[in-house]
């Protein structure tokens, strides 16, 4: 696998080696000893999925201390703009976000550790997003920052999201006093 590091510190870029023949391909999408000599030395402890259509947005998310969680994301079927934005206190690049193409079919994965807010836009129909957690989810340590945050400004690359009640409402990242 290559592991490419992202502009913001701790965050990876991850193109797994892919095997494929007549039949299809094959890939490990997780090996703990693989990645821990990337410099991935987590242990997680819970796996999710969503199944969005295209121009849903999800996110900002995170989760605060002691339920803070560092994730490994992929797609499984579709297309995502995965986005990572800082919130680490201290960071050079607190604020500032970095985002990856995650497809079906390029099988990448971006890494996010503890300190970030997540998110991403769907790209495709049909979109099956994956997740791997290194903390339990608990619903009184959940946060988020609002998706459109003027200061964050992410490209989104979709004109008019769908979003839940939850991610069109919430903080600014000036109004928010960060808990990493």
């Amino acid at each position: 696998m290559e592991v490419i590091e992202m502009p913001i510190e701790g965050v990876k870029l991850i193109k797994p080696q892919i095997f494929g023949d007549a039949r299809g391909w094959f890939y490990e999408t997780y090996n703990e000893e693989r990645y821990k000599a990337a410099g991935i030395n987590v242990r997680f402890v819970q796996d999710n999925q969503s199944f969005s259509q295209k121009n849903v947005v999800r996110g900002l998310h995170f989760q605060r201390p002691p339920y803070a969680q560092a994730k490994l994301v992929s797609v499984v079927q579709g297309a995502v703009l995965d986005v990572a934005v800082d919130l680490r206190a201290g960071s050079a690049t607190y604020g500032q976000y970095v985002s990856a193409l995650l497809t079906g079919e390029n099988h990448h994965q971006l890494f996010i550790p503890e300190g970030f807010a997540h998110g991403f836009s769907v790209l495709e129909d049909h979109t099956i997003f994956a997740y791997k957690c290194s903390n339990f989810y608990n619903k009184a340590s959940e946060g988020n920052i609002v998706y459109n945050d003027p200061d964050i400004h992410v490209e989104w690359g979709v004109e008019n999201p769908i979003l839940s009640e939850k991610d069109s409402v919430g903080p600014t990242l000036k109004e928010f006093v960060t808990p990493f």
